[in-house]
């Protein structure tokens, strides 16, 4: 699979949407890395990080977001599910699944509900290890101009997520302290790295 091929397709090369799409999820994707890196035991699939990381945005292209040049009918909100739609159409159906679950820390039915958000009522929260490494990495680069290659810090994402409530804050704690652990040097010794 060629992430690019698919961006080119839905994105026209040279327009605002496709340079936002790809710069942003590099940066998403060099980020899960490093964080697919700090879980090497537990066996990620990096190629599919990789591939998913620059794909896990491209429901953009439905949405109406003038900032990135999105013309679409729909709120922002809904560019997850919408990308899911997408890729499922386009033979890519585990891909599709970060698409629909990387937004926030991920969204259960009763976030859906409580506000009243334009979204399919139904489980939205990362579930697979690479589904939950790129949520991740996801939080930590925004898509707005001249900000595109500027990693937020950790006090700024803390800061964001808490605006979604408590709850919210404490996934995204429990994503961090995951992915952010560095192996100890006996480890290191141990597996030769």
């Amino acid at each position: 699979m060629d992430p690019l091929h698919i961006i080119k397709k839905y994105a026209p090369p040279g327009s605002l949407t496709f340079e936002m799409l790809v710069e942003h999820s590099s940066m998403v994707r060099e980020k899960a890395l490093v964080a697919a890196d700090s879980v090497r035991h537990m066996q990620p699939d990096i190629a599919f990080i990789i591939e998913a990381s620059l794909l896990h945005d491209i429901g953009i292209v439905l949405v109406n977001e003038p900032r990135l040049d999105c013309r679409g009918d729909r709120p922002y909100i809904c560019h997850g599910y919408l990308g899911r739609r997408l890729l499922e159409k386009e033979g890519y159906p585990r891909h599709a699944l970060v698409c629909e679950r990387h937004i926030g820390t991920g969204l259960t039915v009763q976030d859906i509900m409580a506000q009243d958000l334009p979204l399919p009522k139904r489980d939205m929260q990362p579930r697979s290890l690479e589904e939950k490494i790129i949520c991740y990495a996801n939080k930590f680069f925004s898509k707005r101009t001249g900000q595109l290659t500027t990693e937020n810090s950790l006090a700024e994402v803390r800061s964001e997520m808490e605006k979604f409530g408590q709850d919210r804050l404490k996934a995204f704690d429990a994503l961090h302290a995951l992915f952010s652990k560095k192996p100890s040097p006996e480890k290191v010794r141990k597996q030769g790295m």
